[in-house]
């Protein structure tokens, strides 16, 4: 079964709206063993969005359109698809009812154009707004199903879920299941990802494997199609045995997980504390392990050290320290990560120092990290990277490589090019 995507709406196609749903509404068909094609963004003008949905039409089963579903002269998707359907649209009494009790109850006037938001095509299964006004339409006609659905992400992804996701599954009840498993991958690029599963990605039939890169980590998903869920799990196993083989010491975790909640889930369940000394993440590394439940547990609190003073007076840097080496050294990192252990009586202290630009700092390029740990009775030891220009990612780039080292500490896997810790 094959899916199109149309999205509406001039401001997708000027930038000025970053289009999301496109990424999570493919998500959730693949899900279902549902594939998607193509993916179409179309302005707000009727002809364009009726030479698109002419050529959906043609090439896809199920041709699912977002946005243009609000009260002005621009909102013109439903409109479109009733005079290309030939398909009247209708008052949705229910749905009028609601937008005139919205606006009784917040005291506001009702504009007379609202009431274009109750508007549904004739003899559609309604899908119903429970965080917004516009309602969703499921249509089928001509071995074609059309789904209609709003723009804003808040209230097209519940519906969705809630709404029409029950709908097809029921269509596809007769076809073999579809299970997918997504494996999460740090500390290796795309390409050396793919080099690697390069042989099981060639023989691939069923299940299917496919490599996506995110901000900072990768992932693989595994989808499988199969009579049953056993038969499915099995031949999901089966592939996840064989990458984790390959690559199983880059692998963190599965599904949506990221590596900041994999490594608080370690600390929490070995009973470790962590503290940092954070100079160019700004507190961005605790930040991260520390959202959500049982934070307290393991965190009683770190320290930002932008300037020398701050390093000198607060954390209790040796001058020497910075004089002889810099604050963008080995050096540096492994004394602020055992000073800041030692200040809150951690069983982990974490350091994070460099440069993350515009400019130079003690004549080291920009993208200059260091990341300093101070574990327990381990040798301390610090481990340099170097980033790009860019300042933000690098900010991001310092925070995910902190994250790896405490994974494999904690897990006691290798870590290579480090500098330990000699004695004076």
């Amino acid at each position: 079964m094959i899916a199109e995507i149309i999205t509406v709406g001039t401001e997708l196609l000027l930038g000025q709206i970053v289009n999301t749903n496109a990424a999570f509404l493919s998500k959730e068909l693949a899900s279902l063993g549902i594939e998607v094609y193509h993916q179409i963004t179309v302005g707000d003008n009727d002809e364009r969005i009726k030479d698109t949905l002419e050529v959906a039409t043609r090439r896809a089963d199920i041709v699912i359109l977002t946005g243009g579903l609000g009260p002005t002269k621009d909102d013109r998707t439903k409109m479109v698809l009733s005079n290309f359907l030939n398909i009247p649209l209708v008052l949705d009494r229910e749905t009028e009812d609601k937008i005139i009790s919205f606006h009784e109850e917040s005291g506001l006037t009702m504009p007379e154009n609202n009431q274009l938001q109750a508007l549904v095509i004739e003899g559609s299964s309604i899908l119903k707004n429970k965080t917004g006004m516009a309602v969703g339409m499921f249509i089928e006609l001509n071995d074609i199903t059309y789904v209609v659905l709003p723009g804003p992400p808040s209230e097209l992804e519940p519906m969705f879920g809630e709404e029409v996701m029950p709908k097809l599954i029921e269509r596809t009840l007769n076809q073999d299941i579809f299970k997918s498993k997504t494996l999460r991958f740090f500390g290796l690029t795309e390409a050396k990802l793919a080099e690697e599963l390069d042989e099981l990605i060639e023989k691939q039939t069923n299940p299917t494997i496919a490599i996506y890169a995110h901000e900072g980590d990768l992932s693989v998903r595994i989808t499988a199609n199969g009579s049953t869920n056993i038969q499915c799990d099995q031949f999901i196993d089966g592939i996840v045995k064989e990458i984790v083989y390959l690559v199983g010491d880059f692998h963190f975790g599965y599904g949506d997980k990221s590596l900041s909640e994999v490594v608080k889930d370690l600390l929490i369940e070995n009973k470790l504390t962590i503290t940092a000394a954070e100079s160019l993440t700004g507190g961005a590394f605790l930040s991260s392990i520390t959202q959500g439940s049982g934070a307290s547990s393991i965190c009683e609190g770190g320290m930002v050290t932008y300037s020398e003073r701050t390093k000198k007076e607060m954390l209790g840097i040796d001058k020497k320290t910075i004089e002889d080496f810099g604050v963008v050294s080995s050096e540096c990192a492994i004394e602020m990560a055992e000073k800041i252990k030692d200040k809150y009586d951690a069983k982990i202290g974490v350091s994070l120092t460099g440069v993350a630009g515009p400019g130079l700092l003690e004549n080291k390029d920009i993208g200059t990290v260091w990341v300093g740990i101070a574990f327990d009775e381990k040798t301390p030891f610090a481990k340099e990277f170097h980033f790009p220009y860019q300042r933000s990612k690098n900010r991001n780039r310092s925070v995910l490589n902190a994250l790896e080292l405490i994974r494999r500490l904690i897990l006691n896997l290798e870590i290579v090019d480090i500098i330990e810790k000699t004695e004076k």
